[in-house]
């Protein structure tokens, strides 16, 4: 794998969503913030903090994944939390990596328990490839190269920066 650089990839993902919302996000009515655990909420933490949002929710897909009797729940994983009312809102929903697109229709399951958004956006740090879903990003940081043997990994550091590392996928 070449070096991916994360730091490169947040900063064209914000500039896409900035240019696309400016600062609605600071209004009552604009669109609101959602990051999926665990990755997702870090960068949505930055995101909202950078686009000046009041508040942001995190999602937590544990109970709505298709390997969930395989898995478990993470113990370190918060509930859901959606300091905004879902519904008839326009939501940005956040993730590190977009590859088979299932968490992503695992936390469609998890916003939609909570009510029915006006719509529903996806915005990715690093996109894989690799879909099982038809599911797309509408903002995407960049596009990523790693072999289909590997998971890639978001880090944050103590300073807030992010890098990616890759590990072995499990079986």
């Amino acid at each position: 794998m070449s070096f991916i650089d994360a730091q490169a990839l947040y900063r064209a993902l914000l500039e896409q969503i900035r240019s696309a919302y400016g600062a609605s996000f600071s209004a009552p009515d604009g669109p609101v913030l959602a990051g999926i655990y665990s990755g997702g909420a870090w960068l949505v933490e930055r995101l909202a903090k950078d686009l000046g949002a009041a508040e942001f929710g995190v999602v937590n897909i544990a109970l709505h994944r298709d390997d969930y009797a395989k898995r478990g729940l993470h113990i370190q994983a918060s509930p859901t939390s959606l300091p905004f009312d879902v519904n008839n809102r326009r939501i940005v929903l956040v993730d590190d990596v977009l590859c088979t697109g299932r968490t992503v229709r695992a936390a469609l399951n998890e916003l939609y328990d909570y009510g029915r958004p006006a719509a529903v956006e996806l915005a990715v740090l690093a996109d894989r490839g690799g879909r099982e879903m038809p599911v797309a990003a509408r903002f995407v940081g960049g596009a990523v190269e790693v072999g289909a043997d590997a998971t890639l990994v978001l880090a944050r550091g103590d300073d807030g920066r992010f890098t990616f590392h890759t590990e072995a996928r499990a079986l």
